[in-house]
């Protein structure tokens, strides 16, 4: 063998070595809520395969020379498959070159982590998964609301309005959740209000509790909007991705938002009055 050709074949081995796959999180769309370890690896990875809600402030971090591929999936529309996306990641890392699967929020939540990992592991790939900062940690903070409080929660339950069962999907077991003592971090939502709240209400949820839909948390897009649960259904359809939040622990979110409306209402009248 020559001495070009055990150059090229020591260079195929160092590349099959170099190979490896993150599962990234993104975080909830403000770049500077990014971690240093993802910010590093945008910059070092070879290809990014990045989901369909992972902002283009988040995405320009790529380097230079890195290859941004969107592989997204919207509710409703017909997008790359999970067994698609699953080809592109392992055949990317076997050829030896750093992928970063990039994932809005933190990849365990909702994320299809787990099928990702499976697909990983059958293909003998090395991963790492990276962390990021939720949508519903995200969508607190942005309220000034703490999920947790000794004296209302002392459990947290994050859940997603439907979830997969075989080739269909199943509703959420409500009854099971319900306690007055509980945060319900909803992601996925969905748009059918009225739906829910009957299925919150049957459950044994109490009317007058406290829910918040966030859309974009942290975002300069960001929208919030306050109801309690007998009125869930009076809530507006935001863009995604956003989070629905139900508890008394949003009690004071809430009412600073009422607050705030009320400003507004009288800015406005004392406008009418002056022009008259």
């Amino acid at each position: 063998m020559s001495a070009r050709d055990n150059q090229m074949t020591n260079k195929a081995a160092a590349q099959a070595v170099r190979g490896k796959v993150y599962l990234v999180g993104a975080g909830p769309g403000d770049p500077e809520l990014l971690t240093i370890r993802a910010h590093r690896l945008l910059r070092q990875a070879d290809i990014i395969l990045h989901d369909d809600l992972v902002p283009e402030s988040i995405l320009s971090l790529a380097g230079n020379e890195t290859e941004v591929v969107s592989v997204g999936k919207r509710c409703g529309v017909k997008g790359v498959t999970q067994s698609e996306i699953n080809t592109r990641m392992l055949e990317s890392a076997k050829s030896g070159l750093v992928v970063v699967r990039l994932k809005g929020g933190d990849p365990s939540i909702f994320g299809r982590l787990a099928e990702e990992i499976d697909a990983l592991e059958s293909a003998r790939v090395p991963f790492e998964v990276v962390p990021g900062v939720t949508a519903g940690i995200a969508a607190a903070a942005s309220l000034g609301v703490s999920l947790t409080d000794r004296r209302k929660a002392s459990r947290v339950i994050v859940v997603t309005n439907h979830h997969a069962h075989g080739n269909g999907f199943v509703t959420t077991d409500w009854r099971g959740l319900a306690r007055d003592d509980v945060t319900l971090v909803i992601y996925m939502p969905g748009h059918e209000f009225g739906v829910l709240r009957k299925e919150l209400l049957d459950a044994g949820f109490a009317p007058e509790t406290p829910a918040v839909i966030v859309s974009r948390a942290t975002m300069q897009s960001e929208q919030q909007h306050c109801a309690t649960l007998i009125d869930l259904d009076r809530l507006p359809h935001l863009p995604a991705p956003s989070v629905l939040l139900i508890g008394r622990t949003l009690e004071g979110a809430c009412q600073r938002a009422a607050r705030g409306d009320a400003a507004v209402a009288l800015d406005q009248a004392e406008l009418i009055l002056s022009a008259l």
